[in-house]
């Protein structure tokens, strides 16, 4: 089922000579199918195809754009076993993280069905003439979303199936009217030639023009750079690196026609543990944050790289107690070679800076590919003065900050770089009394979390993933839930166009039946 080529369109095509295998992180050998590399005519024939697919998917419907995605994950879910030992064996994961995964997977494509089938989504607004208006007078202007056009998608690393070949981005951009080209991650490449036969199996079901999905296997940069740089593409969505999604995003604006990158990026998501939790709440707090950093081995955007409290004795002592429970339990294995070096090399840049105490560190002997969670620990004068404590340790790693006092914790947090989230650990009544602390987060993070844990991102309407920058290119918009549709749009106005040429979505009889805001009160009725 596996062969390895590219998916143009529905067409595999293996023209390059330049070829790669991916990797079993736990087993730590190459998996032995091979993969072949696209050349510049495929990238070009598979952005051609889609610029040609969306003259037509543009003007879809709902309902048949919905039947599409419905169809995807049907066919995903009928590939059954083989996904999940492919993605497994690409990995390192266990299986009930793949079935979990392709479970999101699959709830997403299906919200994005729902979304666009009933189809407010759109935003219609409808402001009616007014002829006899003095002293000039009024046109009719009516307005709604429509799609940019072919979207480049590039694989997560993390997550194989959530954030890559079907994942939320290509699941939004297609809801959207948006044909894809995904250029898949190198480490799961297998992975996502199965979940792209499933997008062409249903695609070809449900009747979408050829063209509306294409996959691009990659060992490097080059194929991305290509896509980025094709001038038929007109938006790119990323989740990855800093570094990576800086490249993208600078690409993209240097081109003759700049495009929209919308980059989620790296985050350390401080934790803010107040006073009195520490004091009344220390055990279970620690026994909770052990279990958040080392989850999915910390290789989550949204780990928990940073605790931030005020010094004292509580403190002291949770710092104690998150050690005792941290080197419990047993470390896991990481994705990939490259990231388990990445991450050592990010952890011993992190120990060598100046004042910086390791206070817990898995010791005992661990497998290739493993990773060995990591505390450490410094002042505030500390931190504020050294950015590369600022920088996020991919990985199962996290600093614990001691403060002076209020004021210098506001003022790490104010000078913090974007990031996807912010915890705030608080007793009952107690966060009234941090309220510019509370403030200066609100304007660091993207979402806000009481007496939680950063990792878990639920899939629903008023999820915000992203955050100011570097934690997304632009803090605008959401990479999860269904507004994230909005990153593969743009806003356009008809005036004084005849009814009968108006699309359905704003036409004086409502035919799609659809909610939209008639000068200025949003109604289902006719005009």
């Amino acid at each position: 089922m596996i062969t390895g080529k590219n998916y143009i369109g529905n067409k595999l095509s293996a023209k390059g000579s330049k070829t790669y295998n991916t990797f079993n992180p736990l087993l730590n050998f190459e998996n032995e199918y091979v993969y072949i590399e696209a050349t510049s005519e495929e990238i070009d024939e598979a952005v051609e195809m889609a610029s040609k697919a969306f003259k037509t998917y543009r003007t879809i419907n709902g309902k048949r754009k919905a039947a599409f995605l419905n169809a995807i994950a049907d066919e995903i879910l009928a590939l059954d076993d083989i996904l999940i030992q492919t993605y497994c064996s690409e990995t390192g994961l266990p299986e009930g993280r793949a079935k979990g995964e392709r479970g999101r997977t699959v709830g997403q494509l299906r919200m994005f069905a729902d979304l666009v089938a009933e189809g407010s989504w759109v935003d219609a607004t409808i402001d009616t003439a007014q002829p006899s208006r003095e002293p000039l007078p009024k046109s009719d202007i009516r307005k709604m979303l429509i799609p940019l056009g072919p979207v480049v998608v590039f694989g997560a690393s993390n997550f194989p199936l959530a954030y890559s070949t079907a994942g939320g981005d290509t699941a939004a951009a297609l809801a959207s009217g948006c044909p894809v080209i995904v250029k898949s991650h190198p480490m799961h490449a297998g992975t996502g030639e199965l979940v792209s036969s499933a997008i062409i199996k249903a695609a070809e079901r449900t009747n979408m023009p050829n063209g509306v999905f294409s996959n691009l296997n990659s060992s490097g940069i080059e194929v991305g750079t290509q896509l980025v740089n094709h001038p038929k593409v007109k938006a790119v969505g990323f989740t990855g690196s800093i570094k990576g999604g800086r490249a993208l995003y600078n690409l993209a604006a240097q081109r003759d026609e700049p495009i929209p990158v919308f980059a989620e990026m790296g985050s350390i998501n401080p934790v803010l543990i107040l006073p009195e939790a520490l004091k009344n709440r220390n055990e279970s707090i620690a026994k909770t944050y052990a279990n958040s950093i080392t989850l999915g081995t910390g290789q989550f955007c949204t780990n928990p790289g940073l605790i931030l409290g005020i010094k004292g004795e509580h403190l002291t002592k949770f710092m104690v107690k998150l050690s005792e429970e941290i080197v419990k339990i047993d470390p896991s294995c990481m994705l990939h070679p490259n990231i388990a070096q990445a991450f050592h090399n990010g952890r011993s840049q992190a120990i060598e800076q100046n004042d910086l105490q390791v206070v817990a560190e898995y010791r005992n002997e661990v497998k290739n590919n493993f990773a060995r969670q990591t505390l450490t620990n410094v002042s505030g004068d500390t931190f504020l003065k050294n950015p590369t404590l600022h920088q996020e340790v991919f990985g199962p790693y996290s600093l614990i900050v001691e403060c002076d006092n209020t004021e210098q914790l506001e003022e790490i947090v104010s000078k913090l770089e974007g990031q996807l989230t912010g915890t705030v650990i608080a007793d009952n009544g107690e966060v009234s009394h941090y309220s510019q602390v509370i403030s200066a987060l609100q304007n660091r993070v993207g979402r806000i979390i009481y007496n939680g844990v950063p990792t878990g991102v639920e899939v629903c309407p008023s999820m915000t993933h992203g955050g100011p920058y570097p934690a997304s290119t632009d803090s605008r918009f959401t990479a999860v839930g269904i507004h994230s549709i909005k990153r593969w749009v743009r806003p356009f106005s008809y005036q004084d166009w005849p009814n009968t040429l108006l699309p359905d979505e704003l036409k004086n009889e409502n035919p799609l039946g659809i909610s939209r805001l008639v000068d200025g009160k949003q109604t289902l009725e006719k005009l």
